[in-house]
């Protein structure tokens, strides 16, 4: 009884508990302060309706599309319970095998370091390093064929809201864990060997500061209909809500653009960037001739099928 209790609670940190997580983007707070932003945006838009069917609008939030969405946070939460927690337990070795690795070739490290600029460094090293691996990542998502049949469960929404967030495909999820525990843990074991100590990051509420101020600035609506747009100088930097709803869109032309989590500087050295100004109404899904599919079943199993009859064909 006491196992089951314990799973029953880790399922609900893991859906139901994001809202009170401020780790995670649908954080209650971040919620309320992306209402503030598209408020904003509602004020701008003259033939717009009351605020609240604006931004709750029913053929979004109770579509097919959004269903789903639900039932994978849900489903890829028990996942995570069972399969993704033990793995986690390789942050340490991780870690160890990291500052040995220096120590062995570059013998001990007898200098002291200014501990405040440790901290400085090792907060923006995590945010620079992930977000650029997290570029790559996605970037190979929609390039090598096998990984797109995953990551078209991502794609395959034809209705966003801040829960398509989590429509992943569990293969995607996996793979977006080990790559954050690989940086993570790599970069904790480089900063233990400069400092000598457990460095720690920057944080704000105990999430790291980069992190909380991207959150905070309207990170849930880039999975909404709501058009915030950043002034254009600075969409060359950072990628915007829209900027992210435009790499949604299901018009070929933008297919494989504005890949950044964060930061658009990958998408402007890579050639994958699209800004707001270029890019006036667009719809969300496959497109290209591609099915959609808005089934639980068809985008947790249809990956592994596709991949089948592409190997026996």
């Amino acid at each position: 009884m006491e196992q089951i209790t314990t799973v029953v609670n880790e399922l609900f940190s893991n859906s139901f508990g994001y809202l009170l997580n401020p780790n995670k983007r649908v954080f209650i707070p971040y919620l309320l302060s992306s209402l503030v932003f598209a408020f904003y945006v509602y004020q701008k838009k003259s033939n717009a309706k009351n605020f609240t069917a604006y931004i709750f609008p029913k053929k979004t939030w109770l579509s097919k599309s959004a269903q789903t969405d639900y039932k994978i946070l849900l489903f890829n939460s028990l996942l995570k319970v069972v399969f993704l927690s033990p793995i986690l337990l390789l942050a340490t070795p991780i870690a160890l095998f990291s500052h040995d690795l220096l120590v062995n070739n570059l013998g001990l490290n007898t200098l002291k370091h200014n501990e405040y600029l440790g901290v400085l460094l090792f907060t923006l090293s995590l945010t620079l390093v992930s977000d650029f691996c997290s570029y790559l990542l996605h970037f190979a998502m929609h390039k090598i064929p096998f990984l797109w049949e995953f990551h078209k469960t991502h794609h395959s929404a034809t209705s966003l809201n801040p829960f398509t967030q989590y429509r992943l495909h569990p293969f995607e999820l996996l793979l977006n864990n080990l790559k954050n525990l690989f940086i993570v843990s790599t970069l904790t074991g480089v900063f233990f060997y400069f400092y000598g100590f457990q460095i720690h990051k920057s944080t704000i509420i105990g999430v790291n500061i980069f992190h909380f101020l991207f959150l905070s600035f309207g990170a849930n609506l880039r999975h909404s209909s709501v058009k915030l747009k950043y002034f254009n100088f600075l969409e060359f930097f950072l990628i915007s809500p829209y900027q992210h709803q435009i790499h949604h869109s299901n018009k070929a032309e933008h297919f494989n653009k504005n890949m950044g989590s964060k930061l658009a500087i990958w998408d402007y050295l890579f050639g994958t960037l699209v800004r707001s100004k270029d890019v006036s109404k667009i719809q969300f899904g496959l497109g290209n001739n591609q099915k959609e599919s808005n089934s639980f079943r068809s985008n947790i199993f249809g990956p592994f099928k596709s991949i089948f009859k592409q190997i026996t064909n």
